[in-house]
């Protein structure tokens, strides 16, 4: 004798359908509240991302501006001393200090580009507060500077153009 296929309908009594639709519900109440966690998780570790990369940027900003306020003080005497006007009473070894100190910010905190502009340009400006190189082979001043200034502007990620000299 042939089986023939069940044509049996399988009929959930009251409590077992209550009982499936309260599992389907907490599946998908479960599913729903994993969902959000990792989604609110991924926005967190966004922001925190970004407020890291604000906070570096702030700390490479500082120290450019440290920097660029102790070699404006070097650059001012070096000036004066070219138009033959007294000096300030303020020792040029202490602003060489403050030169070489704001410089070792700039390379804690910046990138390796940033960081090496800073060392020429701190460098000239010390060679020329010593006068350790006859002044035909001097290095400008000026052209580290600008090296120095472009650098910077890098890295704090402008998006401005390079500045015309």
């Amino acid at each position: 004798m042939a089986q023939q296929p069940s044509t049996r309908l399988y009929v959930m009594d009251g409590v077992t359908e209550g009982t499936v639709l309260a599992l389907i519900g907490v599946l998908l109440g479960t599913a729903g509240t994993l969902v959000g966690q990792y989604l609110a998780t991924r926005v967190e570790v966004q922001r925190d991302r970004r407020q890291r990369t604000e906070a570096a940027r702030t700390e490479c900003k500082e120290a450019i501006l440290g920097l660029l306020a102790a070699a404006q003080r070097i650059e001012l005497i070096l000036d004066r001393r070219g138009l033959g006007l007294p000096t300030s009473t303020d020792p040029a070894d202490e602003k060489l200090h403050g030169l070489w100190l704001a410089k070792k910010a700039v390379e804690l905190t910046c990138a390796h580009e940033t960081a090496q502009a800073a060392h020429d340009y701190t460098k000239v400006l010390h060679t020329h507060m010593r006068n350790t190189v006859p002044s035909e082979q001097n290095p400008t001043k000026r052209e580290y500077r600008y090296a120095f200034m472009e650098a910077a502007r890098n890295a704090l990620e402008s998006g401005r153009p390079r500045i015309r000299r």
